[in-house]
């Protein structure tokens, strides 16, 4: 069976069995596809030690710019942790064949390339307030907006798990349930503030779209002239957001992103422990919730201050 074969099977087992979603199913067949197409094997008994470095080199030499370029780029290339999307696809398809009792490389001989380590961005408490009162008016989109943003921070959702939010919406309990990554679902919670702006906002609303949040005026109507959901996307969301932090006088690239950072910073700062922060922002792996830990140690200055040097004269 070829490599061709073996990777349609692959990304079908990827979307059935795992349950993987279809944006992460084409993601995998991009990264194996390139695998494939560079190193131009044809089967299972091909992939090697040696083939799986030359590709790394390969790799590591293109254009973050231009991806299909030749030879060592003289400007920047790939961010290594691009770099191990496409191993951690291979590795994955590796693991597939040792089921399906293929003979081929061993996934644990794939080594992910190691990555700096991982920075946040942040706005102050004075900026999130500035940006959460932005919008004032008491029209729908006005209100819609400020739903989205107190949304945002009181739950820490990803901004793909907001767009995917329906309009019937239970938050009489101040919490509900969301599908996020890998299909988990977990449990978020409503602030008061976030209750009562969504309780505005779906007050005034009058339409029948199955979408929690949706395009109003003339991009609207333009949608619907091209018989297209009224839903709004990620951009349109990041659109939003960028917008209010302009009025908000915030010069930082604020991002809703930058929201769920302030949501994790938040409750750590205030108290909270790593792991309930890790649940309720739906991180698979506690690594990727211990990168606020760097962020929200501000008592630990206190302490320098308080105890450092006090033996010298």
């Amino acid at each position: 069976m070829t490599l061709q074969e073996l990777q349609r099977q692959f990304l079908e087992y990827l979307e059935i069995e795992r349950g993987r979603s279809l944006r992460t199913v084409s993601n995998y067949e991009h990264y194996l596809s390139r695998f494939f197409e560079q190193t131009k094997i044809k089967f299972p008994k091909d992939i090697t030690d040696s083939v799986v470095r030359e590709f790394r080199l390969w790799l590591n030499r293109q254009s973050a710019g231009n991806r299909s370029g030749r030879g060592i780029a003289h400007h920047e290339t790939l961010k290594k942790k691009t770099q191990n999307y496409y191993l951690i696809a291979l590795r994955s398809f590796l693991k597939y064949l040792v089921r399906q009792n293929i003979s081929s490389l061993a996934p644990e001989r794939i080594e992910l390339a190691k990555t700096p380590e991982r920075s946040i961005d942040l706005i102050s408490s004075v900026e999130l307030d500035r940006l959460l009162a932005a919008p004032t008016g008491s029209d729908l989109k006005s209100l819609r907006d400020k739903a989205i943003l107190e949304l945002l921070f009181s739950t820490g959702l990803r901004v793909s798990e907001l767009c995917s939010l329906p309009t019937d919406l239970d938050i009489s309990k101040d919490e509900f349930s969301v599908r996020g990554k890998g299909e988990k679902v977990r449990v978020v919670f409503l602030s008061a503030s976030a209750r009562q702006a969504l309780k505005m906002y779906l007050s005034k609303r009058n339409d029948m779209d199955d979408a929690l949040f949706i395009h109003y005026g003339n991009q609207a109507k333009v949608l619907k002239k091209q018989g297209k959901s009224l839903r709004l996307t990620t951009r349109s969301v990041q659109r939003i957001i960028k917008h209010y932090a302009a009025i908000a006088g915030i010069t930082k690239n604020v991002t809703p992103h930058i929201v769920r950072h302030s949501f994790a910073t938040d409750l750590l700062a205030n108290g909270a422990d790593l792991r309930s922060v890790q649940a309720l922002l739906g991180h698979a792996n506690i690594a990727t919730t211990q990168v606020y830990t760097h962020v929200t140690d501000a008592h630990l200055k206190e302490i320098h201050k308080k105890f450092h040097g006090k033996m010298r004269k």
